[in-house]
């Protein structure tokens, strides 16, 4: 947790602002004098503290299948009960709307004054393409104008209480990611994607350096897109190799969460709006995705189980 969030305290500080909407919806945005920053911390803090758990899925390489594997990932964890969120950082290239069949889709205003997450296959969605008129419409915005955003999605909008918000990041390590980290304090834990090829893993390692340099635990490695079995011939088929997702892993010393295989009828459910992980539920492929569902599960409850005892434990410092 940042020490700015750590030190700003609403109740106590007159020119804070305290109501439960982002700044950009507000209508006294223009003219408010207060503290801005302090309240979209404040305010993104109220958010997360509902959530039990934050995930995020990042991938330093684009094209990799980072918001394939993020929406899998959700769609798995609330098929075991839970209660899941799926908030879409990309803000360039917001792709999740479009997996879960929720194109074109705006979000609503509720009678508090925050956003309203669109609700699709018992998951919360928020996304930037939620938020243009025109999903066809180039994002060209400064740094400044893109925290509005983040803050938005992360404190604007009424998660209410998830077990899971799974984050989808941008590509890379910008200010977008960086932003996101800062805003959220605390991470539960990170999901790195890669491809089998040696460029991805070089970005790949990047990305671990990178959670590492943040102080993020990192829950694991997913090398997607791992071999081709060929519908025809069914012959094995490695089209952009297999197996350097573990190596790197290894190399780095961090957990190797698994292979999820290149499989066209992924791509062709992720067009029609259907996540595979639920409408293929006992393929192979799907068993691929569940399986990284339930070591993040088993992870995060490790960690909550560790965060209860040293609570509890007689020897924390007051």
């Amino acid at each position: 947790m940042s020490p700015e969030l750590k030190m700003y305290q609403p109740s106590t500080q007159s020119d804070a602002c305290t109501y439960m909407w982002a700044c950009a919806i507000c209508d006294e945005n223009e003219t408010c004098q207060k503290d801005k920053e302090g309240h979209s911390r404040w305010l993104v803090a109220k958010r997360m503290e509902r959530i039990d758990y934050k995930i995020l899925v990042m991938s330093n390489k684009g094209g990799v299948g980072k918001s394939t594997v993020s929406t899998n990932l959700a769609v798995s964890l609330a098929l075991k009960g839970y209660e899941v969120g799926i908030c879409d950082m990309d803000i360039h290239g917001p792709n999740i709307p479009k997996m879960v069949g929720a194109e074109g889709q705006r979000l609503k205003i509720s009678t508090g004054g925050g956003i309203i997450p669109h609700q699709a296959y018992n998951m919360k969605i928020a996304s930037m393409s939620f938020l243009l008129q025109n999903s066809d419409d180039p994002i060209i915005w400064r740094d400044a104008y893109k925290f509005e955003f983040i803050n938005q999605l992360l404190g604007g909008v009424e998660w209410q209480d998830l077990n899971f918000l799974i984050v989808d990041l941008p590509p890379g390590t910008g200010n977008e990611s960086v932003t996101t980290i800062d805003l959220i304090g605390e991470v539960t834990g990170c999901v790195i994607v890669s491809t089998p090829q040696e460029v991805a893993l070089l970005d790949a390692r990047k990305s671990v350096t990178f959670a590492r340099d943040s102080e993020l635990p990192i829950i694991g490695i997913v090398e997607n897109m791992s071999g081709l079995d060929c519908p025809h011939c069914h012959e094995h088929i490695e089209v952009f190799r297999m197996g350097g997702g573990e190596a790197s892993a290894h190399d780095m010393q961090v957990p190797f969460l698994g292979r999820i295989p290149l499989d066209p009828e992924v791509v062709r459910q992720s067009d029609y709006g259907e996540p595979y992980a639920l409408f293929h539920s006992d393929l192979p492929t799907a068993d691929a995705y569940h399986n990284i569902a339930n070591q993040v599960d088993d992870f995060c409850k490790k960690k909550g189980s560790l965060v209860q005892i040293a609570t509890k434990s007689p020897f924390k410092k007051k």
